[in-house]
Formats: structure tokens, C-alpha cells, sequence
């Protein structure tokens, strides 16, 4: 599942960002190809603690493969991270993540903060591809821009193909329009301005604080952009949803404990979810079983399965679509088992 794999560079994006690009050999070439928007899992042990976060790549394929990495206040693993080293090595997960392009040839990016993360590598793709690319970015200032030289590069590489609208907070521009945040009225403004266009566009992708991304994505419905051309990637929420307490129903089969089976890569194991596990991840760890996870809030889709025998419910579900609801697709970070027997596919499609 996890590789060790060597760190090739570093560089700093911005006084608290930095972009990794790692080395991969040529046995490990097949496992991390990646499609434009996917992200890698990282892992390591700080301070005592077994730790693990998702990056987006940022690079096109064919490059380096690079992940760009933002200081979070507090956060143990950001801080770790950005004290890599080129020679260091760090187990990483292959790609995952389905944030990415069909095909589109006219797309609009809509970033904020460490969001441009995975819209360098799907902007990159589509412009090598011949398409048109058009992306809106906010930061709080010039100097906290990620990747500003990459864009630079790739606005003078595709000068007809590729726009660029810097959206500032706390540095006032010239023009009054691309001052302020990313948010869903000024994405309606730069499209009624003609600097963005959302009806030309065969698809729509946000990627940024949760709050952002639910109101740009209203006006973008509000605008006319079909709901199925509007994607976005989410690793975080300011104001998340509560998780829903455990029902009386999980909590009596719980009492009873219930037989969940596993099938990863292939293989079948099986262990108790009991009174005192709050999800099944938790009695896996519990049993000393590990599954795939990376982010434990529902949002990531890492541990996502497909429930194909016993029925079981999920406290927060921030990444799964109606679609996969409907054909029993659940993440096994969120989800309390509510039957005798659980048995979930990590393996289906």
C-alpha cells in the first residue's frame, strides 16, 4: 500500500509553502502514474504518532512528481513535512482521487490558498492537450501566491489558451473587481465582466476552504452550469457538519458485536466492530488491521468500499455521490455497522 520513496527537491513556493518533488524508480513508475488531480497519500511517525495527510500533485505527468505542502498553525505533520530534505525518504500512497478530467478541452479553475495544488497539474494537461484553461485564484497577498512562477511560465508558454485572475484579500489591485476573496458573488461578476466564461465551459473545478466551494458552487447552478460539470476537491471545512450520533440500532449491534470481513488486494480478513468503536476504521486499528485512510473526516474518499453484505450507516459523508450511495458504496472512516454481519469490498470498482 505505502511506498518509501526518496525526496529528489524541495522548493519553496511562499515564506510557509513548499513544493516536493520525489524520485521514483523505474519498478515504481507503474504504480504512481497518476491522472491529472489525484493526490498522494503521505506518512510518517511524529512525535510518537502515526500520521498520515493528502497532497494534490502539481505537476503534469511527464514531470517530477511534486506535491505542493502549506504550513497549517498547529499542525504537527505540515511543520514535519516541510523539513524534508532532498535524500530523505517518506512512505508514500499511489495516487488516488477523482478530481480530474474526462477530456474537457475548455475548463475553469477556481482555487483558493493550497487549492491551486491540483489545478497546476489539471491546467498543464489541458493546455498540452490544446484546450483553454481559465483560473481564478485567491490569496490573501503577491507574496503568498503558490507556484506564481510556474504560472507565470505556463500564462507566457499559452498566452491565448491560459488566463490567469488573481483575486487579492489584503493587497489592493488597480482593478476594484479583483480585490477581496473567491466567493460565489464575485465569480458572478467576473463572468458577467466577460473575464470568465461559465457557459463555454465543459467543466467547472473548486478546490479550497469547504465554505467556498458550497457557495461559488450555488451561483455557478444560479449562473446556469449543470450541476454534473461542477467538481470540486475537499480536504477540510471551516463549520463542518456535526458527525451524527451513533443511532440506538448501531449501538445495539454493536452491544452484540458484529462479524465484519474485509476484502483488500485480494485478500479476506475478518474482526469485531464492538461497544466502544465509534467506526469500523477504529475496530480495524483496533484488531490491528490496517485499511486505507488518510483523512478520517469523510472527505477524502480513500477508504471508500462497497457494502456487499449487512447494511451499515455513516456519521459525515462529505466525498461519496448520490450514485454511489444508491449502489452501496460507503467510507469505512464514517461507517457504524447496524447488522449482525458487515462484509465490505475495498476491491469493487
Amino acid at each position: 500500500m505505502f511506498h518509501d520513496l526518496t525526496v529528489a527537491h524541495v522548493r519553496q513556493e511562499t515564506p510557509d509553502a513548499v513544493a516536493i518533488t520525489f524520485d521514483i524508480p523505474a519498478d515504481k513508475e507503474a504504480a504512481f502514474a497518476y491522472t491529472p488531480g489525484q493526490y498522494l497519500t503521505l506518512r510518517a511517525n511524529v512525535a510518537g504518532k502515526d500520521i498520515r495527510r493528502s497532497y494534490s500533485i502539481a505537476s503534469a505527468p511527464g514531470a517530477g512528481l511534486t506535491v505542493g505542502v502549506k504550513r497549517v498553525d498547529g499542525g504537527a505533520f505540515s511543520g514535519f513535512v516541510q523539513g524534508l530534505k532532498p535524500g530523505d525518504r517518506i512512505a508514500v500512497m499511489p495516487p488516488e482521487g477523482r478530481f480530474t478530467c474526462k477530456g474537457e478541452a475548455e475548463v475553469v479553475l477556481i482555487a483558493s490558498g493550497s487549492g491551486i495544488t491540483p489545478m497546476m497539474a489539471i491546467a498543464a494537461d489541458v493546455l498540452a492537450r490544446g484546450g483553454r484553461a481559465t483560473l481564478v485564484y485567491g490569496n490573501r497577498n503577491t507574496g503568498s501566491i503558490m507556484f506564481r512562477e510556474t504560472l507565470d511560465a505556463l500564462k507566457d508558454r499559452y498566452m491565448e489558451r491560459f488566463t490567469v485572475v488573481h483575486l487579492l484579500s489584503r493587497e489592493d489591485q488597480d482593478v476594484p473587481l479583483l480585490n477581496g476573496r473567491v466567493t460565489g458573488d464575485k465569480v458572478q461578476q467576473l463572468a458577467r465582466a466577460g473575464a470568465v466564461d461559465l457557459k463555454g465551459a465543459e467543466a467547472v473545478f473548486l478546490c479550497g476552504p469547504g465554505g467556498m466551494i458550497e457557495d461559488v458552487s450555488s451561483v455557478l447552478e444560479g449562473e446556469g452550469v449543470p450541476k454534473e460539470k461542477i467538481r470540486y476537491e475537499l480536504f477540510y471545512t471551516e463549520g463542518a457538519a456535526p458527525r451524527a450520533p451513533k443511532s440506538a440500532e448501531a449501538e445495539a449491534a454493536q452491544a452484540a458485536g458484529v462479524a465484519v470481513e474485509v476484502i483488500l488486494d485480494g485478500t479476506r480478513k475478518s474482526f469485531l466492530v464492538e461497544a466502544g468503536d465509534d467506526t469500523v476504521l477504529d475496530a480495524a486499528e483496533r484488531n490491528g488491521l490496517e485499511l486505507p485512510f488518510s483523512c478520517r473526516g469523510g472527505m477524502c474518499c480513500t477508504c471508500r468500499c462497497k457494502v456487499t453484505e449487512g447494511k451499515g450507516e455513516m456519521a459525515v459523508n462529505y466525498s461519496l455521490e448520490p450514485w454511489e450511495l444508491d449502489a452501496g458504496f460507503t467510507l469505512a472512516c464514517q461507517t457504524r455497522p447496524v447488522s449482525e454481519k458487515l462484509v465490505l469490498d475495498f476491491d469493487a470498482a
